[in-house]
């Protein structure tokens, strides 16, 4: 049941009733009053890498964009080359500021040569809003804000195809990862996409209303797992997925955070923050984001210090017991000549330093994806 003392001016989805009828643990995130876990978190975290598990996150941002040029200006506050990206097909990328640092983390679903959809995290979806309109410059482009009038469900794992098929017009299989389609969903119009942020196969659901009601409520009846935002944590977290505001920021460049495959400084030209980057796909970065299993049963968590030598010489950024993993896993930032597999380093638990190692991401690899 909902918690009382979880402010009243929080903003709720469409679903907030039908979450709050099946006894979800609510809590403030990101300016929204979302599920924390149903069930319980193990619970949620293996029906989603076993069977199936759906995730309300109607608080992102959704975004569309219409007009002649768009992908041109598209181009320009990214760092990846978006003239291979043809309609029904999406890409993961970074919106970038003058210093190369992160505004946030985005997918771009390519519609059609000047159409096409944005997703981008609840927490920073006012500032990318105004960062993408101050940079349209002279264009004609259409700008749409569909955040707070869309359902965004994400029906995860490797049961998802046979569990949401029957609701929906066309045929899934033909949709390959990164793939997108309008289609009908229960009736309603619907925007149908193979991707998501559990490392699992499965499919994001953007729908009016009263079309995300019933697909709720049609996935309850057919045996799909609500789960929350914990499970939503331990899953991205054992597939290295990266979170805004934890493991990257305004701060973070994405060579430092392990993004170089979203970086193409050979197939495009000028971009916000090219220069930064530039200087550091010459120079190296200074720090780099790795992987970390603990060696042994003690959990590293956000914020704790990372020691090497006797020295604090970096900071942890995500950490969990991962369910499926059965051990202690972590990202964090080290320098540069810490970063290599296999290197040992400490992790600082309540004044207390345990060992750890660097090790390969991601720490949980689908068979299905």
């Amino acid at each position: 049941m909902a918690n009382s003392n979880v402010s009243d001016s929080l903003l709720r989805t469409p679903l907030y009733d039908l979450i709050v009828q099946q006894k979800a643990r609510m809590t403030a995130f990101s300016g929204w009053e979302m599920p924390v876990q149903f069930t319980g978190l193990k619970v949620e975290h293996h029906a989603v890498r076993t069977e199936v598990g759906m995730f309300d996150i109607s608080h992102m941002g959704k975004f569309t964009l219409e007009g002649e040029g768009l992908i041109s200006v598209l181009q320009s506050l990214v760092p990846s080359d978006l003239s291979r990206l043809t309609p029904g097909k999406a890409q993961y990328t970074v919106l970038l500021n003058p210093d190369g640092g992160i505004i946030d983390d985005i997918i771009i679903y390519c519609q059609g040569e000047d159409k096409a959809v944005i997703i981008v995290n609840a927490g920073t979806k006012d500032k990318d809003k105004k960062w993408i309109l101050s940079n349209l410059g002279t264009s004609s482009l259409n700008f749409t804000d569909l955040s707070q009038d869309r359902v965004l469900l994400a029906i995860q794992g490797p049961e998802t195809v046979e569990r949401l098929q029957p609701l929906v017009e066309g045929d899934l299989t033909q949709l390959s990862f990164f793939g997108h389609t309008e289609t009908k969903v229960l009736g309603y119009p619907a925007f149908v996409a193979r991707t998501g942020y559990t490392g699992e196969d499965g499919f994001e659901v953007m729908i009016d209303p009263e079309g995300g009601k019933e697909l709720w409520r049609s996935l309850l009846e057919v045996g799909v797992t609500p789960c929350g935002l914990g499970a939503r944590d331990t899953l991205r977290l054992e597939a290295a997925m990266s979170l805004y505001g934890q493991d990257i920021d305004d701060h973070t460049t994405p060579l430092e955070a392990g993004l170089k495959w979203l970086v193409h400084l050979d197939q495009k030209g000028e971009f916000v923050g090219r220069e930064v980057l530039e200087k550091q796909a010459e120079e190296g970065v200074k720090r780099r984001l790795v992987g970390l299993e603990m060696e042994g049963r003690h959990i590293a968590r956000h914020g704790y210090p990372v020691a090497s030598g006797g020295k604090i010489v970096g900071e942890v950024t995500s950490g969990t017991l991962g369910p499926t993993v059965g051990k202690a896993i972590a990202l964090a930032y080290v320098p540069r000549e810490l970063s290599k597999i296999g290197t040992r380093v400490e992790v600082e638990i309540r004044g207390k330093r345990y060992p750890a190692k660097v090790v390969k991401k991601p720490f949980y690899k689908s068979e299905n994806r």
